[in-house]
């Protein structure tokens, strides 16, 4: 209600000038004016207009509404990047785990190749006799052959399996890094994973009930009329508790924030944990190859060594297959050798007794070429007996026989010292060859230093 106003009497004696009073009553004209237009205008205008005594109150509290928004859509992603950071963390473990094993089946192979070289060392110090290239060398070439073959193609995944932990070493940097700055903000908040999950489930369905909020609410002025301030919430900041995130079936939360440089989501976070999550993909596929690998190679590694093993035993049969043969053949010569010294003997004693004594006084008148008999007989003409000529061609044949006797029996002398020779060999090449499939056999767990052997 307007206050009523002082009027001026209409008939009062004037004793001053006109002009004097006009003057006044012109002031107090404009007075009442003023007056006048500062209770239509400037009160009823005020109350409906000016800010109210509690502006600092409701700006400080709409500040902190949406500090209290940023912080926790902050939270959310900062829940995420954590998420991110642990899964890379768990995979570069895992990877570590992988290079390991790898690492170990290297150091087989390695130890293999030092077997493989160990054992032709050893076949080298067979007799020369045995030494001649056979199957069993070309096995063992071909084994180390095929051990360097794997040797390499493992050496080359190692490599691939280094750089891709450098790469998961670097995008763990960068997503620790980024955690840091984002959690620059959440001092004053609880860190708790169940807060976030129950804020997203409230703000889910609330997010049901009322939709997105639209752009004209995401203006909010402060103050109760326009002299006051606003403040305007960049559109592009996406709530990730309202809307974003809304329940699936399985009661989950799926996100779709868009990127603000000056929101909670920025595009440094968005690029740190797309190359950690395509790091850990291509670290997974890695990680497969690593065993598939590794399962190839052992099988391929063991087949190669059954392979040698089974040669050298072959080889094993075979030399002792003849070294029986050849005790069976000195039996033979050594029956053989004492045949011809028998039959020697009685030659030679038949020799003896066909030559004669050596003096004539020892033979008897029965043996003489002048006996009685063959002097009364040769007493006519034309009567000339054959029997000293039979007697010198006996001697010699005799005395032929002796030496061709002689002779077989040191041919078969030398055959035997042969034979001996060879069943040594045989022995000891059968004895190395059997040392060195003892040796691979008990060096086939590969729980021995390199070195060592």
């Amino acid at each position: 209600m307007l206050t009523s106003r002082t009027q001026l009497p209409l008939a009062t004696a004037s004793v001053g000038p006109v002009s004097w009073r006009e003057s006044t009553i012109k002031e107090i004209k404009f007075s009442q004016a003023v007056v006048e237009r500062s209770d239509k205008k400037g009160l009823d205008f005020g109350r409906t207009t000016d800010p109210l005594p509690s502006l600092r109150d409701n700006c400080v509290q709409q500040s902190n509404t949406v500090i209290l928004s940023y912080v926790r859509e902050t939270r959310a992603v900062l829940v995420k990047l954590r998420e991110s950071f642990l899964d890379t963390n768990e995979e570069v473990k895992s990877l570590i785990r992988g290079k390991e094993a790898l690492e170990k089946k290297l150091e087989h192979i390695r130890k293999d190749i030092a077997l493989n070289k160990i054992s032709t060392e050893v076949r080298s110090t067979r007799p020369s006799r045995e030494r001649p290239r056979d199957g069993a060398d070309g096995l063992l070439e071909k084994e180390l052959q095929h051990l360097y073959h794997l040797k390499k193609s493992l050496e080359n995944k190692l490599r691939v399996v280094q750089k891709q932990l450098q790469v998961l070493d670097v995008c763990r940097k960068r997503l620790n890094a980024v955690l840091q700055e984002r959690n620059r903000v959440l001092d004053l908040l609880c860190h708790a994973l169940s807060s976030v999950t129950n804020s997203n489930r409230i703000s889910g369905r609330n997010s049901r009930n009322s939709g997105r909020t639209s752009r004209q609410d995401k203006i909010m002025t402060f103050g109760s009329n326009g002299f006051g301030y606003t403040q305007q919430i960049d559109a592009n900041i996406q709530d990730l508790n309202e809307g974003e995130k809304s329940p699936t079936n399985d009661g989950e939360l799926t996100e779709n924030p868009v990127l603000d440089p000056l929101g909670p989501f920025t595009p440094e976070v968005a690029a740190s944990m797309a190359q950690a999550r395509e790091a850990r993909q291509r670290s997974v596929s890695l990680r497969k190859e690593i065993k598939e690998a590794i399962e190839n190679t052992h099988k391929l590694q063991s087949t190669a060594h059954q392979a040698v093993n089974s040669g050298l035993n072959k080889k094993v049969a075979e030399t002792v297959s003849l070294q029986q043969h050849l005790q069976v053949a000195l039996g033979e010569n050594r029956h053989a050798i004492h045949r011809a010294k028998r039959w020697y003997d009685a030659t030679e004693k038949a020799q003896g007794y066909t030559v004669g004594p050596e003096l004539q006084s020892d033979l008897e008148t029965r043996e003489r070429l002048t006996r009685p008999l063959v002097r009364v007989y040769q007493r006519h003409p034309g009567t000339n007996l054959p029997e000293a000529q039979d007697i010198i061609k006996g001697a010699g044949a005799l005395d032929q026989s002796l030496m061709t006797t002689s002779r077989n029996i040191a041919l078969m002398q030398m055959a035997r010292n042969r034979l001996q020779e060879d069943i040594y060999h045989k022995k000891a090449g059968a004895s190395v060859d059997s040392a060195v499939v003892r040796m691979r056999r008990r060096l086939a767990n590969h729980r021995w230093v390199m070195g060592s052997v």
